[in-house]
């Protein structure tokens, strides 16, 4: 059901019956590393390119949530799916292995969100019984597209943040036990002038906080109504810059309440500059360790503010600026 402008609420209430999360060798030296369902000690994966590497990624992701969650992938109807790459291929590759019907979508490192956001959208209206929702991202394949190749060593502004390597995914369903999606978000695209690839933190909090306002303007809820709010990976730098921006505009959120995962993500001592970031960024963050912790009772209600910037290297060249996005999902137990 609509409700305001831009939030959906789930009266079904869908089930994440199952969630996966698979890391690579720097995420098993995190915070999180026993939140992982299988990390791997190697960036290459056994594959002859990154790419192939981020593709084995996401396979094994949907495959471990589809098999924690008791179904076999033949009972999925949809496959929802997103990443960094050109042309998404790590997901339209996957969808290939699965053999799920498959949407691609497009939102950056918001695809986490905007994944689970559509899954539960087809579960609740009864348009799917089961529907998997998945995204990737690859440190090395990421810094190639984007930035500069690993191997070319260029040096990194304190600004600049650290790709999680890894991929999540979650099999939503109208009937089950598990954390259920009781409403989302779908952000605006939000550009604040910043051409910065160094600097996404920066252009991202504007989206954040401008999803965050609408989400409690549309549902008529604050930050007293969750555990946390979690943003996608503003990391350190973009993490101040959300919070001062809410604060500008009155809304009230104790800095305990108000988290990110690029932040939470990786150790204090790990060299990830202003914090994590990517698409498994948000998604092992959320399909691991927050989704672990509501099973086990210590969460109730949280709200995932995944955000993207939508910039590619074209648009780069051509010193476009980056416009970015958020979205949000409330997740309760």
């Amino acid at each position: 059901m609509l409700q305001g402008h831009q939030s959906w609420v789930f009266e079904n209430k869908p089930v994440i019956i199952g969630s996966a999360a698979i890391g690579g060798p720097f995420e098993a030296q995190g915070n999180f590393a026993a939140d992982f369902d299988l990390l791997h000690d190697d960036l290459w994966l056994g594959q002859d390119s990154y790419e192939k590497a981020e593709k084995k990624l996401l396979e094994q992701a949907c495959e471990t949530a589809i098999k924690k969650a008791g179904v076999k992938k033949e009972d999925i109807q949809f496959f929802m799916s997103g990443d960094l790459i050109n042309q998404i291929i790590s997901s339209s590759f996957t969808a290939r292995t699965l053999g799920i019907p498959y949407v691609g979508i497009y939102g950056a490192c918001s695809s986490s969100m905007e994944g689970l956001a559509l899954a539960s959208l087809m579960v609740d209206s009864r348009f799917a019984k089961l529907a998997l929702a998945g995204t990737s991202s690859h440190n090395a394949a990421a810094e190639k597209q984007y930035r500069y190749p690993t191997e070319y060593g260029a040096q990194k502004p304190p600004t600049s943040q650290w790709t999680v390597t890894g991929a999540g995914a979650g099999v939503v369903a109208q009937f089950g036990e598990g954390p259920k999606v009781t409403s989302a978000t779908i952000g605006r695209v939000v550009d604040m002038g910043i051409s910065d690839p160094f600097n996404m933190g920066s252009a991202m909090a504007p989206a954040a906080v401008d999803t965050i306002e609408a989400h409690f303007r549309d549902l008529n809820v604050s930050a007293a109504n969750y555990d946390f709010i979690a943003t996608g990976d503003l990391g350190r730098v973009g993490h101040i810059i959300a919070r001062d921006l809410l604060k500008k505009d009155g809304i009230h959120i104790p800095e305990e309440k108000l988290t990110d995962c690029g932040m939470l993500i990786y150790k204090d001592d790990q060299p990830v500059f202003a914090g994590g970031s990517g698409c498994a960024c948000a998604a092992t963050t959320t399909y691991g360790h927050f989704l672990n912790r509501m099973r086990k009772g210590e969460l109730h209600k949280i709200l995932v503010v995944a955000t993207g910037a939508l910039l590619s290297p074209m648009s780069y060249q051509q010193k476009e600026t980056i416009p970015c996005v958020a979205h949000a999902v409330s997740i309760e137990m």
